[in-house]
Parts: structure tokens; sequence; C-alpha cells
């Protein structure tokens, strides 16, 4: 048997998330289906990140293992000819059984784009969040200060989270505004289930004065999930790349700009 990993991209707004359901209308569920099919054997495979109905992903990575003799790049072409057109290989590496694609990671980085303006887009529908009262940069970029570092991150989790511990190393959390579009690039070592949206709201709450700056910290503080504001909506939600240490020899994540080049991104 030969480990390999895939680099995943899809539009998660065509399906139910990642983990597979009964009626099989998840990524995870149309992907094992095409693996498995162009294996001529059974396959399923193991993510990074299982994301929600509705997110997407630049840089999803899998692995799996299989005894099917096929090209490297045949993994690439022959199982995208079997996938819907929402989802697609980007790549595939021989990897080290020692490899796991969701507990040998190291960082994951996710964005979110934020169309800010008093008329929805319909251009931008799906794929890219929507809030109408005007936001405020600078406040947000203040209070998401509080967040770097080490936290118990209580306050952002969802109630079905079944993570061991609700504490996470956020590593940066940064801020940019091009015209109506807000983008927030954050990269921890790991997220809780819906912690991602959660903040999301939470600093759009800071940025249409709603909530002060000091706000945010005093809620963090209170790991209180009820102090928190509501979870905002999946649309704008990108898992963009994963992390891994230099010696499994994975290719770079493919980058936000592959999906919106011009966007302003760190």
């Amino acid at each position: 048997m030969t480990r390999y990993a895939l680099g995943i991209s899809y539009c998660g707004s065509d399906w139910h998330g990642w983990q597979s359901q009964p009626g099989r209308q998840t990524v995870q569920d149309q992907l094992e289906a095409a693996l498995s099919a162009f294996a001529a054997s059974p396959i399923r495979v193991v993510c990074a990140g299982r994301t929600d109905a509705g997110v997407h992903a630049v840089g999803q990575v899998v692995h799996f293992e299989s005894a099917a003799e096929r090209v490297l790049q045949g993994w690439v072409r022959g199982v995208n000819a079997l996938l819907p057109r929402s989802i697609a290989v980007t790549w595939a590496r021989v990897v080290d059984v020692e490899f796991h694609a969701r507990f040998s990671a190291r960082q994951r980085r996710y964005d979110y784009l934020l169309y800010n303006h008093a008329v929805r887009s319909p251009h931008w529908h799906h794929r890219a969040g929507w809030t109408h009262a005007p936001l405020d940069l600078a406040l947000m970029q203040q209070a998401a200060a509080c967040l770097i570092g080490t936290h118990d991150f209580s306050a952002f989790r969802s109630a079905e989270c079944q993570a061991k511990s609700p504490v996470r190393h956020m590593v940066s959390l940064d801020i940019v505004q091009q015209g109506p579009m807000f983008v927030f690039t954050l990269r921890a070592n790991a997220f809780l289930h819906h912690m991602v949206r959660n903040l999301i709201g939470s600093l759009v709450a800071v940025g249409n004065g709603k909530q002060s700056v000091t706000w945010l910290d005093a809620v963090l503080a209170a790991r209180d999930r009820s102090r928190a504001a509501p979870t905002f909506m999946a649309d704008g939600l990108y898992l963009t790349a994963v992390q891994y240490p230099d010696g499994f020899g994975l290719p770079e994540p493919p980058g936000f700009d592959a999906v919106f080049p011009g966007l302003m991104v760190t």
C-alpha cells in the first residue's frame, strides 16, 4: 500500500460541508467516490480540516492509502474527470507512512471575504459575506490585536465543538480593505468549530460601532459564548492553506491570489 497526499479545492456552496453524511452530498463523499472509481477499489480519505456547509477551500489537504498502480499525475487528471465541477484535485504526492493530513499539520490559514456595501452584490453571491452597515477598518484592527497569542477561545466555539481543549494559538489576524471588500486573514495552529465565523461576527460588531474595541477583549476573557456576536454567514470563508514540516516535501499552497487575483492579502 502506498500513502498519498492530495491538495483539494472546492466551492462549498454546492455541498453540505466536508464530512461524509447519508445522502452523499458532501465533499468527502464526492471525493471518495471519484478516488474509488479511479483506483477500482474502495478509498477513504482523512482531511486536514472539516469545513462546514457553505465553506470553501483553496488549500485543503487529504491523505489516503491505495495499492492501485497509477501514475502520480493520474491522481489529479484522472480523478478530476470523475469529480463534479465544483471540486478539484490540485496536486498529488507520495508521502511517508508517518504523514497524517490532520495531525502532521502545524498551522492552518483561513481567509474571509466580506463585501461591505449598502446593496448586496449578486456577483459575490456565495463567494463573500455581506453586511450593509459601514465598517471602520482601524477599529477592527485594534480589536483584533487582543486575539493574537495563546488563549482559551471558549467564547468563540460552537456548542457542538468536539475539541478536547478550547485553547488555541492565534499566530496572526490581519484585516485589509480594498474598496468595499474587506479580507480577514487568520493563521493559527488549529481552529475550533465555528471559531472563525464567530470571530468575524464579533469583529464586525466592533467595526459597525455596535460594540467598543475593548469589548472583544472582555468577551475573550469571559470565555462565555453568549457574550460574543452571532455566528457570521459561511459564504465568505475559505480554508486557504495548511502548513506542514518541510520534510514531507509537499508543494506550497496555491494561495488566495490563485482564486482572487488582485485582492490585497498577506
